[in-house]
């Protein structure tokens, strides 16, 4: 992407019907760290990627509980991430604080849509450069959640963002049919093998760099990191990969996915960017 006269505001509207500023906010979510969400009848899981600045830092927090019924994985920018995560957590407890009842999902997509959006209309502001997949379960059941920095907010059956995470959706195309009456522990596989194709081939999950958390029927918002996910990592160390050492990573064997991350098709990243919505996506 290069600097040009119609990227100098949000507000500023190019030729082509685009915003120049929402298209850089996507491509900063879509260069983050993957994050993979699943949904079943009774369960849904997020699993996240985190990486580390250097050997001698510690692995960045990913994965924020929002309350006991929600929480959030992030992808593009961390510190636009936090300032997301920490007003969600504040709506969901002035919520509870008030009518003593968890908040409903429905309502809080809708208070983070607006946050999202005003900062693509207003001038002085800049888009968040992140985007979120929010897990909860109401009384309508499990909910994955995805948001952009266009302020597209989705509910999806299962979804990813960041970084080649085509490699992670087309996984999750293919699997689909397994997800709705799978359980638990079937579920965390699942994302761990998706999310295990958006890594170069020389690498794989570790307990250092995978967050994974899960929320349900009967289920408070757990998360879980290092040690705690030794034994998912555990089941899915006979399974192939999809990328092979020597393939050129985003090349699927049955030709069915691209190169994940990208920011569209044939230009700069849109309000979709690398995240388009599939036929999961409801």
């Amino acid at each position: 992407m290069f600097r040009n006269q119609y990227d100098s505001d949000v507000t500023v509207w190019s030729p082509q019907g685009r915003l120049h500023q929402v298209d850089y906010a996507v491509e900063a979510m879509n260069q983050g760290s993957a994050t993979v969400g699943i949904k079943s009848k009774t369960h849904a899981v997020i699993v996240a990627l985190k990486r580390a600045t250097s050997d001698l830092c510690s692995h960045q927090k990913k994965i924020f509980e929002l309350d006991e019924h929600l929480g959030a994985s992030i992808a593009g920018l961390l510190s636009d991430g936090r300032i997301l995560a920490r007003f969600l957590q504040t709506e969901a407890s002035s919520w509870r604080w008030d009518y003593k009842t968890p908040v409903p999902l429905s309502l809080l997509c809708n208070r983070v849509q607006l946050k999202l959006q005003a900062n693509t209309q207003y001038y002085g502001r800049r888009p968040f450069g992140v985007g979120l997949l929010i897990a909860g379960f109401d009384k309508e059941g499990p909910h994955i959640i995805k948001t952009e920095p266009s302020a597209e907010v989705v509910e999806a059956y299962a979804a990813s963002i960041g970084s080649r995470s085509q490699s992670a959706r087309t996984y999750l195309e293919r699997k689909f049919d397994e997800f709705e009456k799978a359980s638990l522990d079937e579920l965390i596989t699942h994302a761990l093998i998706a999310i295990r194709d958006t890594l170069p081939a020389d690498e794989n999950l570790t307990t250092k760099n995978t967050s994974i958390a899960f929320v349900g029927k009967g289920q408070k918002f757990k998360c879980l990191e290092d040690e705690d996910i030794k034994e998912h990592l555990d089941k899915i160390v006979g399974v192939a990969r999809a990328v092979q050492p020597g393939q050129a990573h985003g090349q699927q064997p049955d030709q069915a996915g691209g190169q994940g991350g990208q920011p569209g098709q044939g230009g700069p990243g849109g309000p979709q960017g690398g995240g388009q919505p599939g036929a999961m996506e409801h």
